[in-house]
């Protein structure tokens, strides 16, 4: 039974390797939160924070929700087909129910990014208690979870807790993956596949978002310490167990999005959030050149996206942007006092012209945008390579 087995799994080793024959790394590995969730809180039935309805994936070749916050594709579906992909790699999740589906995926690379979740495990357990009542009702219809409100809060029970799927859980989910690849291929070998693989990440705006809804004790100083000192354990956690090469997204101007500008009253962008974005992103800077000087083999691309951002948004012509303040599909002021969620949202027509889709998450166009910027952009976009140069070191 063993050596048939064994058989089995080697016939899919050969069809992955001539699947991916075209790739620039064997295997692409996806964390994070909903800027690159292709579908994993879809698969969670207790979370309200989901995209798999519509007006979201409109413009999706099927034209259906597929999971993704957008209308569309987002930038680790954009950065799979760069690399050589043919799509992005399913959710984890997808594959836990099929062992030899599972096995042949995982020669090739899995998704673990969870909207919602952030660096702080608090983060995505708490980050749905901070938001608007109206905000969390609407997406209720949808989840239907139990809801006890009151006049300004409105407070979800989440059965056992699984609202989203945190970075240190995501880690723990590639654990099991690195050990089901040396149970089939070795520990030499899998050894030789990760570190030639890519793991992208993409995290860190919940964590910010929740700190400035919520009433944190910590001044920003002490919150961006919390955040660095998270991020370094997890990707020492990482490292452990095999990581090597590493694309890493900086947190974008959140304070711009939609949802954020409604708390001024001429919807510009919460200056206070951007700057402690901005101020992230030095520290992640910083944080990334010390570990990799300590950890040998480590190697590192990390995309500005606070900087790529801001550029669209004081010149969005220049990037064929017409709406860079509302979102393409809600409603309300700007588009962001409800969701994307059929029918009680108005979706635009011309979906290019905006930045945002909803009131947090960008258009496929700037997904796009941002996917290409970090993989061959300049140096004051992404340093200290870009992904194309990070891919070709040894």
């Amino acid at each position: 039974m063993a050596e048939r087995w064994v058989s089995s799994f080697s016939f899919f080793l050969v069809m992955v390797v001539l699947h991916s024959a075209d790739a620039l790394v064997p295997a692409l590995f996806i964390l994070g939160d909903s800027t690159v969730d292709v579908g994993t809180n879809s698969l969670l039935p207790f979370t309200i924070i989901r995209a798999d309805f519509p007006f979201n994936g409109i413009d999706f070749p099927s034209s259906e929700p597929t999971g993704r916050f957008s209308n569309g594709f987002n930038s680790a579906d954009f950065l799979a087909n760069l690399i050589g992909f043919q799509i992005s790699p399913p959710p984890f999740l997808s594959l836990v129910n099929s062992q030899s589906s599972m096995n042949k995926q995982f020669l090739k690379g899995v998704s673990f990014a969870s909207g919602g979740s952030g660096l702080l495990d608090t983060t995505g357990q708490f980050l749905v208690t901070l938001l608007p009542s109206k905000l969390l009702i609407s997406l209720a219809f949808q989840s239907r979870p139990t809801l006890m409100i009151s006049s300004d809060v409105c407070f979800i029970w989440n059965n056992q807790r699984k609202g989203v799927i945190t970075l240190g859980k995501q880690i723990q989910q590639f654990a099991t993956v690195q050990s089901n690849l040396t149970a089939a291929i070795g520990s030499e070998e899998t050894e030789k596949l990760l570190s030639k693989s890519l793991f992208f990440i993409s995290t860190g705006s919940n964590d910010i978002l929740g700190h400035f809804l919520s009433i944190g004790s910590l001044n920003k100083e002490e919150f961006i310490k919390s955040l660095s000192d998270a991020y370094d354990n997890h990707l020492k956690n990482l490292f452990k167990l095999g990581a090597r090469k590493f694309a890493i997204v900086g947190v974008p101007p959140i304070g711009c999005c939609p949802f954020s500008r409604l708390s001024d009253d001429n919807d510009s962008c919460h200056k206070e959030m951007n700057e402690c974005a901005r101020d992230f992103q030095t520290t992640l800077s910083a944080l990334l050149q010390k570990f990799s000087s300590e950890y040998e083999g480590m190697k590192y691309s990390l995309g500005n996206a606070h900087e790529m951002t801001m550029n669209i948004i004081d010149d969005p012509h220049k990037f064929n942007f017409k709406d860079v303040k509302s979102a393409c599909c809600g409603r309300g002021r700007l588009n962001a006092l409800l969701p994307c969620l059929h029918p009680i949202a108005s979706v635009c027509s011309n979906r290019d012209d905006y930045l945002f889709w909803d009131l947090f998450h960008p258009t496929q166009h700037l997904s796009k945008i941002a996917a290409q910027t970090f993989y061959s952009g300049p140096p004051n976009l992404v340093s200290p390579i870009n992904i194309s140069q990070l891919l070709e070191v040894n």
